[in-house]
């Protein structure tokens, strides 16, 4: 039975956030331009004898500055397949999960977009953006693909936003860690590019920072430390050490990124952008609306004329240039809305099984959380989305639930649930 036909009898319109398009493992070493092939983003297929019984098979090897040697298994929620390059096997895929509309962003390739040579990057975003667009426009009633947008060269930049607009594209996807902090001015070419091709920005988790001559990328770091800590007894230390790393430094980059785009004032600037943040989880959420907020507010009983600092006693009582009354501070922000209104109006931050950002949601806004699969990644919860999705709203209102599930970034996107015969 089709979704389609599951809603008639009373199910959600479901849209999620996070898919990825599994490239053609030799699209851009047969694609990009001859002087740039050996600088291509490739994967190399290699099966062996499983490491455990029953076990995995068939790994793909990636090759590209920064992740030489990444290597994973083949997802086996697919059932042995791997559903690259095929539209109509991803649809198939999103009848089963009960998924009526996705968000596809890139794969590997990720990996290869945004780094710090510009010829290579906005090449390899040029390259996928016209294959996603030769194979997958058709599909753009349920599909929506971002497009990598590198942003080392901001004329580049637009060029390329202006260009997939043409092509109908409905998203782009920038990355998470910028060659410049996201409060430059000199960025604003791209957000009113963005904005007057009415485009969605996406930004995914683990994009970005990579330098072509690092011979390993921090992404790549952690994951080696991860798989060391699997192979090896676990004690107090590395107990300690993986909490840090995920509750702790990962909320660290789309934090920032929040703090950076609101702090420059974008979303005052452009009023018209929405920003979806990607397989970040958003437990986080409420704590940072609440400490930015909390930023520019003396609180009740506070004495506004506490002075603090280091006093000169070379200079006169009255000119005391390393003193301040510390909460003056609190009355210099500039713009009209608090943080958490920008928030609330203008981000959204998608989320899988996470309790506690259904749980936060009347406090960062219902608008502010949105729900993706991760297909069909190993991580993510395809085959079983229905069911985690069950148990994760329950008692939810269906208001809330109808929104976070597909209601919102269906809307942002112009998917709309088909009406039942």
């Amino acid at each position: 039975m089709t979704q389609t036909a599951d809603r008639a009898n009373g199910s959600d319109f479901v849209v999620s956030a996070d898919g990825h398009l599994l490239e053609p493992i030799t699209l851009f070493k047969e694609r990009l331009p001859d002087h740039l092939r050996d600088r291509a983003v490739w994967e190399e297929e290699i099966e062996i004898e499983p490491f455990v019984e029953d076990g995995a098979t068939v790994f793909r090897k990636l090759h590209t500055p920064g992740f030489e040697g990444w290597t994973v298994s083949r997802y086996r929620q697919t059932s042995g397949r791997t559903p690259e390059g095929d539209p109509e096997v991803i649809l198939e895929d999103m009848d089963a999960d009960g998924v009526d509309a996705q968000v596809l962003h890139p794969n590997l390739s990720q990996f290869g977009l945004f780094t710090d040579d510009h010829e290579s990057s906005i090449a390899h975003a040029r390259v996928y953006n016209d294959y996603v667009l030769e194979r997958f426009s058709p599909y753009f009633h349920r599909l929506a693909p971002t497009a990598p947008i590198p942003l080392t060269d901001i004329p580049d930049a637009v060029t390329e936003i202006e260009r997939v607009a043409a092509g109908g594209f409905k998203a782009v996807l920038l990355p998470a860690t910028a060659p410049l902090p996201y409060y430059k001015r000199e960025l604003d070419p791209v957000w009113a590019a963005i904005q007057a091709c009415g485009l969605q920005v996406f930004v995914h988790t683990q994009t970005g920072g990579i330098r072509v001559n690092d011979p390993e990328a921090l992404t790549l770091k952690v994951m080696m430390e991860n798989a060391q800590q699997v192979n090896q007894p676990m004690d107090e230390k590395m107990a300690a050490k993986r909490m840090v790393t995920q509750a702790v430094m990962q909320p660290v980059v789309p934090q920032t990124l929040i703090c950076q785009l609101i702090g420059g004032g974008v979303p005052e600037r452009f009023p018209d952008l929405h920003f979806s943040l990607i397989e970040f989880n958003a437990y986080w959420l409420a704590s940072l609306v609440g400490s930015m907020d909390k930023c520019w507010i003396t609180g009740i009983g506070q004495d506004p004329d506490w002075w603090i600092g280091v006093w000169d006693d070379t200079k006169p009582n009255d000119d005391q240039p390393g003193m301040a009354q510390l909460f003056r501070l609190n009355e210099k922000w500039p713009y009209p809305l608090m943080p958490s209104e920008y928030v609330q109006r203008q981000f959204h931050v998608s989320f899988q099984d996470d309790p506690v950002a259904v749980a936060c949601r009347h406090i960062t806004g219902l608008s502010t959380v949105m729900w993706g699969n991760d297909y069909p990644h190993a991580e993510g919860t395809f085959r079983g989305s229905q069911e985690l999705l069950a148990s994760l709203m329950k008692g939810v209102p269906d208001d809330d639930r109808k929104a976070m599930v597909g209601g919102t970034l269906g809307g942002l996107l112009g998917f709309e649930a088909p009406v039942p015969a």
